[in-house]
């Protein structure tokens, strides 16, 4: 393997645990005591994360630079032929580390549900727990089959658009403010 690679591997693993840590403590501490209306909705709402970028790890992964030349003067096109430089970086992020992390906390949110309905019969709770489980398992795998055709069909949109928001996005802005600034500090110390 590459240097870069195994970098990069690294990064990855120290991400993903990080972020484990991080939801795990907040899905441990919260979403016991939530209502069975806000477990649903967390369920919901991680589901609907994890199809995200699992569409946007397809539609970069699909993508070539070349398909891309055609949309030149499209608004994202320069943050989207970054990203499509580092293709596999994108797909482990958005499909690996955020998916696992966003089914991880669907789960916890299933979880959370199944205990907040405070079922006092085992058997019934073992079944219930089991039929929450699964519709959120095949809900998940549904919605992601349903997106990973639609981003290779149109993997061009939505690597225009995932370039257009993060060309909007504040950290963006932020690096490129902090670039400029030192480009300006360089050349005042040249003079």
């Amino acid at each position: 393997m590459s240097k870069n690679l195994t970098r990069w591997a690294f990064k990855v693993f120290f991400l993903s645990i990080s972020l484990s840590i991080i939801f795990s403590l907040f899905s441990q501490s919260l979403l016991p005591s939530l209502s069975p209306f806000f477990s649903m909705f967390i369920i919901v709402f991680f589901i609907f994360i994890s199809v995200i970028f699992d569409m946007i790890a397809v539609a970069f992964t699909t993508i070539s630079k070349e398909k891309l030349e055609k949309f030149k003067n499209e608004k994202g096109y320069l943050m989207a032929c970054k990203l499509c430089e580092h293709a596999d970086k994108v797909s482990s992020f958005g499909g690996d580390v955020v998916g696992d992390i966003c089914g991880i906390l669907s789960g916890a949110g299933g979880v959370s549900l199944v205990v907040n309905m405070n079922i006092q019969e085992a058997n019934l709770n073992l079944l219930v727990t089991c039929v929450v489980s699964s519709l959120i398992a095949g809900i998940t795998i549904f919605c992601k089959a349903i997106m990973k055709s639609y981003a290779i069909k149109n993997c061009h949109k939505i690597a225009l658009k995932t370039g257009g928001y993060l060309e909007t996005s504040i950290i963006h802005k932020f690096k490129e403010k902090l670039k400029k600034n030192k480009i300006k500090n360089e050349d005042e110390d040249k003079l």
